[in-house]
């Protein structure tokens, strides 16, 4: 089977699922990461072994399996991640966040800060931060231990230290072990269950809906927890940072409001949305 005959048959069958463009994308990234194709594809012929092999992951696609967990990676920040159905794949958007972290800690004199990341999941978000500001000291936590195995296997990865803990943030009996921060983020689940029926398949039927969703009478719940913890935990002029639901911003931002945050606001992504919400502590805690 030629490479090229190969590459469009795919193309043409994810087409199919998503969209002309997206099924392109998707067939590129597989033929790039999996066969080590380089585009634009000129000539070669795939062996009995890499057709097999194509077929394989051809079924898997066609279920509307995501391709990163089909290859088994994904592409955050410029670094490469591992990912399968215990986390979350990546989103661009919180390369915006951050972007905006790394941007305001090389704004400030203290360059070793200590942070928190809460709902760590693949350790996109702790790993980056540690090779963009590598004098800080990070800690990233999250109620799954399949999450935490995938972490750590980022970590070693990219050749960087994180200090990994199982801990549930909503019990405010683990609070005290964490001990203070000068940066907390989150991306929380934040999608309520009756917005399911609006999700890809692709993503509800393979990603991981702990990471996902949360109750319908309780949609900030994670915000309002983690709001109240840094009250307590975060040092002066501590900041928080939070990825938000799109259509709760102003909900979201108004739970800020309600303990000793200054300069709060409430950024959006570059597609428009409000996506980052963000505060200053206020006063001095211990």
């Amino acid at each position: 089977m030629k490479i090229i005959t190969a590459y469009t048959d795919l193309s043409n069958a994810l087409a199919q699922i998503y969209d002309v463009r997206e099924g392109q994308t998707i067939a590129q990234y597989v033929f790039e990461d999996v066969f080590n194709i380089t585009f634009p594809i000129e000539k070669g012929i795939f062996s009995i072994e890499e057709i097999s092999q194509f077929k394989a992951i051809k079924t898997r696609l066609l279920s509307a399996e995501p391709w990163q967990y089909v290859v088994g990676q994904a592409d955050f920040y410029g670094l490469k991640f591992n990912v399968d159905q215990r986390v979350l794949i990546p989103r661009p958007e919180t390369e915006e966040l951050i972007y905006e972290i790394v941007q305001t800690i090389k704004k400030s004199r203290s360059k070793t800060i200590s942070i928190l990341d809460i709902g760590t999941g693949s350790g996109c978000i702790p790993i980056t931060l540690k090779k963009e500001l590598p004098q800080s000291t990070i800690t990233a936590i999250d109620v799954s231990s399949g999450a935490l195995a995938v972490a750590k296997m980022n970590a070693k990865l990219q050749d960087v230290t994180i200090d990994f803990r199982e801990v549930n943030i909503l019990n405010t009996s683990n609070w005290a072990e964490l001990g203070h921060f000068d940066m907390i983020i989150s991306n929380p689940p934040y999608i309520p269950f009756s917005e399911k029926s609006l999700m890809r398949k692709n993503v509800l039927d393979f990603e991981p809906s702990i990471a996902l969703f949360v109750e319908n009478e309780e949609p900030l719940i994670f915000y309002e927890k983690i709001a109240a913890f840094a009250a307590q935990y975060l040092n002066k002029n501590g900041r928080i940072y939070f990825e938000i639901n799109e259509y709760l911003g102003e909900a979201t931002t108004k739970i800020l409001t309600k303990y000793p945050f200054k300069n709060i606001e409430l950024h959006q992504d570059i597609n428009g949305k409000d996506r980052i919400l963000t505060g200053i502590l206020k006063t001095e805690n211990h």
